[in-house]
């Protein structure tokens, strides 16, 4: 059990965060273990193939393999330097992980049990070579595993900070961190996470304790309190619809509705922006649009706006003529 004391200016500096880092370390350990984390098993099958003929995963797997051990093993903090922002940015999380004192590299690596491969010995010995290396791979990953679905994985992450904001503004600091996992509870100023690997000191002052949200790190929560800004990493929610497709347009509703129309409602299961839907449908952008004028007129849809998007997603009504026509 991990225990973080944080005072009241720690509490009120409590900030969210989008970091791609964290998807990379994530995602990575969903690979060394995806039977662990069956929500993902369409994304593993999807990208696996790639990533073992780029030599990134797999017994001849190069040094982010090797630093990201299968839960629940300890995943060095050097890896997930703190995010800045919701604005999340891999070239300047790249340039702050190549910038990590040669010396934590190695006090992070003592904490790793047993024998260490040739590439992480490579590390401890030339930390500077290393990251340089490390950087270069985890572009590599990125560029097959995550990119080609980053705008959904971050209209998600957008959607869970938003839902997460109203909680703190209805219910306070408690509320909200009392309702984000339940390995994680706040009492007597004290936030208790139940994981292993992980010394956290107490945050009487300083940035106060990051938030991020992450789409990989589901089921479980992942915490950081290197350096000065201690981080949590939590599931968001929506994850178990977010790499289903949709098995087809119920031909009863379309008779009613059109199949377009009927199309978009089946895409709908979480909030998804105009351009994600004709994306996802082949339509066009304006004719996406027109629908969903359409919809949001018969009370099937509605939409908010988060941030700069606007996002669509299907009312109870919509959800009971799916159903009946399913």
């Amino acid at each position: 059990m991990v225990a973080i004391g944080l005072s009241a200016g720690a509490v009120a500096r409590i900030r969210f965060a989008v970091s791609c880092l964290w998807e990379v370390v994530a995602s990575v350990r969903v690979l060394r273990d995806p039977g662990d984390h069956a929500v993902h098993l369409p994304w593993v099958r999807r990208v696996r193939p790639r990533l073992t003929g780029a030599g990134l995963v797999g017994p001849d797997g190069g040094l982010l393999w090797q630093l990201v051990p299968a839960p629940p093993g300890y995943l060095a903090d050097f890896l997930t330097p703190p995010p800045a922002g919701l604005n999340a940015d891999l070239a300047a999380e790249l340039d702050a992980l190549r910038a990590t004192p040669a010396d934590t590299v190695r006090a992070h690596l003592d904490l790793c049990p047993g024998d260490r491969p040739p590439v992480v010995a490579a590390l401890y010995a030339d930390p500077p070579t290393g990251l340089r290396r490390l950087a270069e791979e985890i572009e590599a990953y990125w560029r097959i595993a995550l990119a080609p679905q980053w705008p959904r994985l971050r209209l998600l992450l957008d959607t869970e900070i938003a839902a997460r904001a109203r909680r703190l503004a209805e219910d306070g600091a408690a509320g909200l961190l009392n309702d984000l996992h339940q390995q994680v509870r706040w009492e007597d100023d004290t936030l208790l996470i139940a994981q292993r690997h992980c010394l956290a000191p107490d945050v009487p002052s300083g940035p106060g304790l990051v938030l991020v949200p992450s789409v990989f790190v589901w089921p479980s929560v992942l915490s950081v309190s290197a350096g000065d800004v201690p981080q949590l990493a939590y599931p968001a929610r929506g994850l178990g619809a977010l790499w289903e497709r949709p098995s087809g347009v119920p031909d009863a509703l379309a008779a009613v509705i059109g199949r377009g129309r009927a199309r978009l409602l089946t895409e709908l299961a979480s909030p998804v922006s105009t351009t994600e839907l004709a994306r996802r449908t082949g339509m066009s952008a304006g004719g996406v649009s027109q629908h969903l004028t359409s919809l949001r007129a018969a009370g099937l849809v509605v939409t908010h706006r988060r941030g700069r998007a606007l996002l669509s997603s299907r009312t109870d009504l919509a959800e009971a003529l799916l159903s009946a026509a399913g």
